[in-house]
C-alpha cells in the first residue's frame, strides 16, 4: 500500500457535514448590519457590541441571565391549551399546538417559576415568543394567576418579562377573558402589598400590553423594544397621518412617562435584585 492509496481512502471516509449541521459562527446584527462572532455576542448577553441592539432570546437564555446558578425551579409544566373552538384557519388549532411544542420543546408560551436573583427570592413569569408568538391564551393566564398566588403565600415579589404578539386568536373569548383574569390577581397582590414588577422585551404587544404588561408598580423595557397595543400602520391609517420616528419604541416611551424605566440586558439582574430589595421584599 502506498501513501497516495491511504490519503485517498481516507479522504473518501469523511462525511462532509451538511448546511443544517453547520455550526452559526456569525451572526448579523439587525440594526446595524455588523457581522459578529457568535461567541462575543453571547459573552455580551445577546446584545450588539457595536451598536447596543437587543436581540431577542429565549426562555433558556432568560433564566441564565436572570436566575442565580441551579436556583430556578418550573412550576405548572403539566398545563397544556386544549381546543375549545375546534379552531381552524390555513391549519386546525391543534396542529399549530403540535407544531409550537416541537419547536421551543414547551407546551405554552409561558415559563413560570421560582428563582433567586443575587440572592433575594422572587416568582418569575417569560414569555416564549417563539412559541406561537408569545400570544395569550388559557394557560398562559392560569400560570400568570398561580404565579401570583404563589408569590402571596411566599411573600415574594413577582416579575413578568413579557414578549407577545397579544391575546391568542384561536382561542377567541377565552383568551380574551384572560386579560381581566390576570388583572384582577394583580390587585389582589397589590392588597397584600407585594411587588409586581413588569419586564417589557420586544415585542410587546396586544392584549398582554393592555393587561399586565402595564400594570407593574414598576415597568421597565429593554433598550429599543416595540411596545403597544395596535401596529403602526393601523394607526396611521386609522388617524391619517405619520406617526414620529421611534414612535412604539421603549425610548419614546420612557420620555413621554408610559414607562418607568429603560434597562440594558446587562444591567437588568442587578436593577431587578436592588428594586426587590429596596421594597422590603427580601
Amino acid at each position: 500500500m502506498n501513501l497516495l492509496s491511504i490519503f485517498s481512502r481516507n479522504k473518501n471516509n469523511i462525511k462532509e457535514p451538511v448546511k443544517s449541521e453547520a455550526p452559526a459562527h456569525w451572526v448579523k446584527c439587525k440594526s446595524c448590519q455588523s457581522l459578529m462572532y457568535y461567541k462575543e455576542v453571547e459573552n455580551q448577553k445577546h446584545v450588539c457590541p457595536k451598536c447596543g441592539y437587543h436581540i431577542r432570546i429565549g426562555v433558556k437564555e432568560r433564566i441564565e441571565l436572570l436566575a442565580d446558578d441551579g436556583t430556578f425551579v418550573e412550576y405548572d409544566d403539566n398545563l397544556r391549551p386544549i381546543d375549545p373552538l375546534k379552531f381552524t384557519d390555513k391549519i386546525s388549532y391543534k396542529q399549530r399546538l403540535k407544531d409550537a411544542e416541537a419547536k421551543t420543546g414547551k407546551t405554552s408560551s409561558v415559563v413560570s417559576g421560582e428563582c433567586e436573583m443575587n440572592g433575594v427570592p422572587a416568582q418569575l413569569v417569560i414569555f416564549d415568543f417563539a412559541f406561537m408568538g408569545g400570544s395569550l391564551g388559557s394557560v398562559e393566564g392560569e400560570k400568570i394567576v398561580r404565579a401570583v398566588n404563589r408569590a402571596i403565600e411566599k411573600r415574594q415579589g413577582l416579575i413578568i418579562l413579557s414578549a407577545s404578539g397579544g391575546a391568542r386568536m384561536q382561542e377567541s373569548t377565552f383568551s380574551l377573558l384572560q386579560m381581566s383574569k390576570t388583572s384582577a390577581a394583580l390587585a389582589k397582590l397589590a392588597n397584600h402589598n407585594l411587588p409586581y414588577i413588569s419586564v417589557l422585551t420586544d415585542p410587546t404587544m396586544g392584549g398582554v400590553s393592555a393587561s399586565f404588561a402595564t400594570l407593574g408598580d414598576i415597568i421597565i423595557a429593554e433598550p429599543g423594544a416595540l411596545i403597544g397595543f395596535a401596529g403602526q400602520r393601523v394607526i396611521e391609517q386609522t388617524i391619517g397621518s405619520a406617526l414620529p420616528d421611534g414612535f412604539q419604541r421603549a425610548e419614546f416611551l420612557l420620555e413621554k412617562g408610559s414607562i418607568d424605566m429603560v434597562v440594558n440586558r446587562n444591567n437588568l439582574k442587578k436593577t431587578l435584585s436592588d428594586l426587590l430589595t429596596l421594597l422590603k421584599v427580601a
